[in-house]
Formats: C-alpha cells, sequence, structure tokens
C-alpha cells in the first residue's frame, strides 16, 4: 500500500529546517494552532510558515476541551488558522483526554461526540471545501466520541522511537474497525506520522472539495441491491465514466444490481485509506468520488 511520510509539533518543539525534512521525505507536517476557548500555540505562526515555505501538505490542530463550548472553540481555532489556511490546507480536532480528564470532566459520550461534530461543521462552514479531520485514540473511539465519516488520524506508539520503515511495513490500525488515513506511530525523537496514500494522492486529496459541486447524497438506501431510481442511473453513470469494475453489457440502467456493487468495491479498493471496507456499499465518500473521478476532478 502506498503512503508518504510526515511529521507534527507544537510550541513544545523547536522552528524546524523544513526544507531539510522537504528533502529527508517528509511530505506533510501539521502545527498546533489553538487549544480551548483562548489559547493560541506561541510557535504556530514560525512553524506554519516554514512549512508552507518547503512545500510541504500543511495542516494544524486544535487542542479540544469537550466540557466547554465548541462555537468558542472553533471560532478560537479559526481566528488562529485563517492567514494560513487557504487551498489544500488540512485542519484537526485534536480530541484526547488530559490524563487527569479535565477538558473531559462532566461529559458523557454522546456530549463528546456532539461536541465533535459542532466543532468540525464551524470549521467546514469558515474553510468551505477544504478537509477538516480528527486526531483521537482508540478509547474515544471505543467510547463513542468520533463522528462517523471524518478522516482520522490515530496515535498509536507500539515501539518507542522507530523509522518510517517500521510503520510502513507494519499492518494498517483499525481501531474498533474503522479505517485511519493518518497513523502517528512514535513521539520520539518527534511526532512521526505516515499517511496511508501515495505523496501525489495526499496532495490532492488536500486540495479538498470546493472544485467539486458533488450532488446532495440522497441516501444509503437508493444503492442497496434491487433499488431502482434515477440515483442508481446517476451513479452508475459515474462508474461507467470512471472505468471501475467489470464492464457493463447492458447498462446503466436504473436498477442496482451485483455487478453495480462490484463496480462500487471496485472504487473503494482503489482509494482504501478514503473509502474502506471495500464492501460494495454507497455512502456520502463513495458517491463523492464516483462523481470526481468521472468528472476528472480525481486522479484515478
Amino acid at each position: 500500500m502506498a503512503t508518504c511520510r510526515g511529521i507534527d509539533v507544537s510550541a513544545y518543539q523547536a522552528a524546524q529546517d523544513w526544507t531539510k525534512h522537504a528533502k529527508d521525505g517528509v511530505v506533510f507536517a501539521f502545527a498546533k494552532a489553538s487549544e480551548g476557548q483562548k489559547t493560541h500555540d506561541s510557535r504556530f505562526a514560525t512553524h506554519i510558515k516554514g512549512i508552507q515555505a518547503a512545500g510541504l501538505v500543511p495542516g494544524a490542530y486544535h487542542f479540544g476541551w469537550p466540557n466547554q463550548d465548541a462555537a468558542v472553540e472553533a471560532a478560537n481555532y479559526i481566528a488562529a488558522v485563517k492567514p494560513y489556511a487557504g487551498k489544500g490546507f488540512c485542519h484537526w480536532l485534536d480530541l484526547e483526554r488530559y490524563a487527569d480528564g479535565r477538558n473531559y470532566r462532566g461529559r458523557a459520550a454522546a456530549q463528546i461526540k456532539a461536541y465533535a461534530a459542532a466543532w468540525i461543521a464551524a470549521v467546514q462552514k469558515a474553510f468551505p471545501g477544504q478537509r477538516v479531520g480528527v486526531y483521537t485514540s482508540s478509547d474515544d473511539i471505543a467510547g463513542g466520541h468520533v463522528p462517523a465519516d471524518v478522516p482520522l488520524w490515530y496515535p498509536a506508539y507500539p515501539w518507542g522511537a522507530a523509522a518510517y520503515t517500521k510503520a510502513e511495513a507494519a499492518a494498517r490500525p483499525s481501531p474498533s474497525g474503522r479505517t485511519v488515513t493518518f497513523w502517528q506511530f512514535t513521539s520520539q525523537p518527534l511526532d512521526r506520522s505516515i499517511c496511508y496514500m501515495s505523496a501525489a494522492d495526499l496532495r490532492a486529496w488536500a486540495q479538498g472539495t470546493s472544485k467539486s459541486p458533488v450532488p446532495p447524497f440522497p441516501g444509503r438506501d437508493k444503492f442497496v441491491l434491487g433499488a431502482h431510481n434515477d440515483f442508481a442511473l446517476q451513479l452508475q453513470q459515474w462508474l461507467d465514466k470512471g472505468q471501475w469494475g467489470p464492464a457493463y453489457k447492458v447498462g446503466p440502467s436504473r436498477t442496482m444490481t451485483a455487478l453495480d456493487l462490484q463496480k462500487v468495491a471496485a472504487l473503494q479498493r482503489h482509494y482504501l485509506s478514503a473509502l474502506g471496507p471495500a464492501d460494495g456499499l454507497t455512502g456520502p465518500k463513495t458517491w463523492q468520488y464516483a462523481y470526481e473521478v468521472a468528472n476528472g476532478l480525481r486522479r484515478k
């Protein structure tokens, strides 16, 4: 599986030689921008300017306090990153519990999930078409704190200090059956992550959806085996144009057949990091990717 390499930094790390990182094979870098309702990271501007100047895929993260107001926290983050968050910028909610629980105190799982969803929605509204995901632990995923259908940046450190090659050779994590897009596999000597896309695919993915006016997703029931409707025809036309799976002998049609599910699964396998598992079931992101490839907005 194709991967690419990255690091993330905060005020705890000194200014980096980002050009050297790029020459060493780093493709993406994310920097802490803010925390809670008021705090801005003191080195964010220095880090993000260097990341962008070196031509890396840039991004920022906000350390969340789910027992505070999501709208206020999102506004704090938005203010911190707005001068830098152009096309190709990635946004992350750092959803993790402090050791003493102070940022989760008094909140049930459903409330933490609602906080995350509200923060994500606010950031998506502020930066239309840009990628917004969640950095979070296996405990948070298992605890039901993480909304569905969001990119995941997953921290798990099985080895202590480790080279990228070790993570690249290891099995891809799947906490609670969720597909992770990024894996932060060590914090020594820096926080290192791999992304489960090639460098080219990551750069394309980071461009977001601003040039992709995807028709609204009509619901999963429109694409189950035997479903008969105009949306099934539209999906099949996109799959046919994208040349996914076995070719139609007769079709496309308004009825979902086993062949259509095979074609959907072929699309999902190709973009497994974003669309997995390859089960042939069409959700919002599979609908989006089928449209984008058919219309030349996503590289196959």
